[in-house]
């Protein structure tokens, strides 16, 4: 059977539910359930969307209402298809800090129908304080989180593993994921936005896990900040699976992620008042309190003396990072092409040029090429693309 390219961001939270409940409280007011959908087929341009916070019941119940008035429609490989172009891949984000933990990590759990969801939801939210919240602790092992998931038929995947809080390598493990996780249940290893697939390497444990690089949007503006480029025989469940495992021709094609030092926790900070930091106090403050970058994180952990062959990782830098690029002008190339993932990989030099003026185009046709230079981030404040130097 053949293949085609598809455009999937797995990780996207609910802001608030159709009646204004909240679930991500840091997530903003619009990102409903249903106003996800919408942006993913426009004007973000994305075919797979996960959707992380599908356990809480009032959401479970936006989604049968969907399905009964067609506008969701349960596919037969798994996954919901939304108006017959986006499909919805259910899933849900908890966390876990089990006696094998030395801290707190977050897990990803995905399901392929309302029917196991349904299951998974009613096992965990008999072991969460609060099931309408997003990103509950869990009071259950690591590994116990993953069997449950896998005896219900699903994918389970470590969320962003090297932020310095509530991840595998940030928080949870000393040295290996084994001291938390079951190795042979893990389907691939979410990166997140301040690392990529060079530097993850340099760790051989997770040499036999594909990568995958998603959004953890908090927004609608930031869904698709992350993002992979799937070949997929058929957008759904099953097809997604296969392209983890490299079945037939399914596979990850590409990863397009921010370049590391655009992320939040790149660079190792002052924990009082986030300015660059190594050995010592803090030259600003005094301080001696650190956040552990990332950067500085997977050089602790390196032992890796040859890297796996991968599919390429694209250093893609968002629109709405690049200097200049205001609500506006966002609005008139969305006019003009339709959706981010036209602009960002679709249009030609010359009809670029045509649209918006010469330093901005530019910049778009730099972010491609991977040419843009940036001022690191860290502390939780992300980093910056440069502006040009005027010639």
């Amino acid at each position: 059977m053949s293949v085609n390219p598809y455009f999937a961001d797995l990780h996207i939270h609910i802001g608030r539910t159709k009646t204004g409940r909240p679930v991500k409280i840091t997530g903003a007011k619009s990102l409903t359930l249903e106003n996800i959908l919408k942006a993913a087929k426009q004007p973000k341009g994305l075919d797979l969307v996960g959707v992380i916070d599908c356990h809480v019941p009032e959401v479970r119940e936006e989604m049968k209402a969907l399905l009964a008035a067609g506008e969701l429609v349960q596919l037969d490989e798994g996954g919901l298809l939304y108006q017959g172009e986006v499909t919805l891949i259910p899933g849900i984000e908890m966390e876990v800090y089990d006696e094998n933990c030395r801290g707190p990590v977050h897990l990803l759990s995905y399901f392929p129908d309302m029917d196991t969801l349904g299951k998974f939801s009613a096992w965990y939210g008999g072991r969460v304080s609060n099931p309408h919240l997003s990103t509950q602790r869990v009071r259950a092992e690591a590994r116990k989180v993953q069997e449950k998931t896998k005896e219900l038929s699903g994918m389970f995947i470590p969320a962003h593993v090297f932020t310095p809080f509530k991840s595998l390598y940030g928080k949870g493990v000393e040295r290996s994921l084994t001291e938390v996780l079951d190795p042979d249940l893990i389907d691939a290893v979410e990166l997140g936005l301040s690392s990529d697939t060079g530097m993850a390497d340099q760790i051989s444990e997770l040499h036999r896990y594909p990568f995958v690089t998603n959004s953890d949007a908090h927004s609608l503006g930031k869904m698709a900040r992350e993002y992979q480029k799937l070949m997929l025989e058929s957008p759904g469940f099953t097809g997604l699976l296969k392209a983890l495992r490299g079945e037939g021709e399914n596979r990850i094609a590409a990863n397009y992620g921010l370049n590391p030092k655009l992320g939040k926790y790149y660079t190792t900070t002052c924990a009082k008042c986030r300015n660059p930091v190594s050995n010592g106090p803090c030259p600003h403050c005094g301080s001696r309190l650190k956040t552990k970058g990332v950067s500085e994180r997977i050089e602790e952990l390196t032992d890796a003396k040859t890297h796996p062959a991968r599919p390429p990782y694209i250093h893609q830098v968002p629109l709405d990072f690049l200097p200049g690029l205001g609500p506006k002008t966002m609005g008139k190339l969305l006019d003009h092409f339709g959706t981010e993932m036209n602009i960002l990989h679709r249009v030609p030099e010359s009809a670029l040029k045509s649209v918006v003026k010469p330093p901005l185009s530019e910049l778009i046709l730099k972010q491609r090429s991977g040419g843009l230079a940036f001022e690191a981030g860290g502390g939780g404040k992300y980093g910056k693309v440069k502006s040009p130097k005027p010639e």
